[in-house]
């Protein structure tokens, strides 16, 4: 299982201009199709982990305050009346490119560049928000009821700003996950996903980078209102995009190895939820309790995010 195959690349980029994120709030909760979770005593990470390095475990209780939370993570269309009301300029614009998966670059992009390492991640030009693979992509890539990608954590930021809410922290966004279901592996229980039968979420089947056999019906991203919801009634918690949290990537860990990765992350934010290039054979992430990192200006076509209110 590879440290981030599926994750994103960190963007490395150098911003001339300084985003903004702190918009007045021009929204609220009720303006969202919203679902309140219970406050009570939450769960965060598991005793089980898979994946060690990303501080997985051990599993904690902690309290929480009652807070609504997005039913869906935010989408296209969502955030075009977001873009259209303040005149947003996403930091893939201003950086005038973003990550492509390399399987969605399409042919008329012309020559692109590869990440070091992970080469399915490709530097297209002209890549954001709207023209998600590219130029010229957006009459067949973007799709109103999709969950935005080619959206950074900054990006994600002024838009839950407006709204009147802001993004959750790793804790909230794992109470929600559950449903209710207490210490359970994903937002529907314990049964994992496979590669024949049962598809409860939108990830990857196949050979990875090579081969995805789309039997769960979706290539990329499906609707942000697609699979079965979890018990309090969320969609795609896990699969389909990650999503930026409010926090940190950190590392409870004083190993050296642990101390060492956590200084080449300084900086980075925390995502949940894995996305649609997740495989339980390389990067078993779109699990409740597993996380992942990236720098806050990094932009890519599997993030996305969803915004919480507090009350």
């Amino acid at each position: 299982m590879t440290d981030a195959a599926c994750c994103g690349p960190a963007s490395g980029r150098k911003r001339g201009a300084a985003i903004r994120f702190d918009y007045a709030p021009h929204l609220k909760a009720a303006d969202f199709p919203t679902v309140a979770i219970p406050s009570g005593v939450a769960l965060i990470g598991t005793d089980t982990p898979l994946i060690a390095a990303d501080a997985e475990g051990p599993m904690r209780r902690k309290k929480v305050k009652p807070f609504r939370i997005g039913q869906t993570a935010v989408t296209n269309a969502q955030f075009a009346a977001f873009v259209a009301q303040t005149g947003h300029i996403t930091e893939a614009e201003l950086f005038g490119w973003s990550f492509v998966f390399w399987s969605q670059v399409s042919d008329s992009v012309g020559p692109t560049e590869g990440v070091s390492d992970v080469e399915w991640w490709r530097r297209v030009e002209g890549a954001n928000w709207c023209d998600v693979n590219g130029p010229g992509t957006q009459a067949f890539a973007w799709r109103a009821d999709h969950p935005v990608v080619q959206v950074s954590w900054n990006d994600a930021r002024a838009y839950a700003s407006w709204a009147g809410g802001r993004l959750p922290t790793e804790i909230e966004w794992e109470h929600a996950a559950r449903g209710g279901l207490g210490d359970v592996r994903y937002p529907w229980g314990g049964r994992d996903p496979d590669d024949r039968q049962f598809f409860p979420c939108n990830i990857w089947q196949g050979r990875f980078p090579h081969k995805n056999g789309n039997l769960d019906g979706y290539e990329t991203t499906a609707p942000a209102r697609s699979f079965e919801p979890n018990g309090y009634g969320l969609f795609n918690m896990v699969g389909n995009v990650w999503e930026w949290t409010s926090e940190p990537f950190k590392i409870r860990s004083q190993k050296k190895s642990a101390r060492q990765r956590q200084a080449a992350m300084k900086g980075y934010k925390l995502a949940k939820g894995g996305s649609f290039l997740c495989h339980a054979s390389y990067c078993w992430r779109y699990r409740i309790a597993a996380r992942t990192g990236n720098s806050p200006d990094s932009t890519t076509t599997h993030t996305g995010f969803r915004v919480v209110w507090d009350g």
